[in-house]
């Protein structure tokens, strides 16, 4: 059974910064590094939408226009282990943060160009919240 672990979240002020982690464990770490690992966000009372992602086994990475140019996306091999660092950080950031994954390379839109939505990511945690005060 595949596991995502997320950590990192809580409260920040405007024009901080957050890491947030989430390890995979399971199934994944049987099929080596053939899948792709996402951060989508969820603010109160909207629709969950993509941030990052990362294919495990090249290191390719996919930012969404929400938050591009704040976050940045890693990831530790060895550990499982993807990060998501998020800079300058507004109050309009508030929200609950998702780890997800799914097989193979990271979905995408249609033409390749943007990040896929959350339903094409098989597999989630529970989320993290992360708060911005001004």
């Amino acid at each position: 059974q595949v596991q995502l672990q997320e950590s990192g979240g809580g409260s920040v002020q405007a024009g901080g910064s957050l890491r947030l982690s989430c390890v995979a464990s399971g199934g994944y770490t049987i099929h080596g590094s053939n899948y792709c690992m996402g951060w989508f966000r969820q603010p109160p009372g909207k629709i969950r939408e993509g941030v990052a992602a990362i294919y495990r086994g090249s290191g390719a990475t996919f930012y969404a226009d929400s938050m591009k140019g704040r976050t940045t996306i890693s990831q530790d091999s060895a550990k499982n282990t993807v990060y998501l660092l998020m800079n300058r950080l507004k109050p309009v950031y508030t929200a609950m943060y998702f780890c997800q994954a799914e097989w193979g390379a990271c979905p995408t839109t249609s033409d390749g160009s943007r990040l896929g939505e959350p339903a094409d990511f098989g597999y989630y945690a529970q989320g993290t919240q992360v708060t911005v005060s001004s």
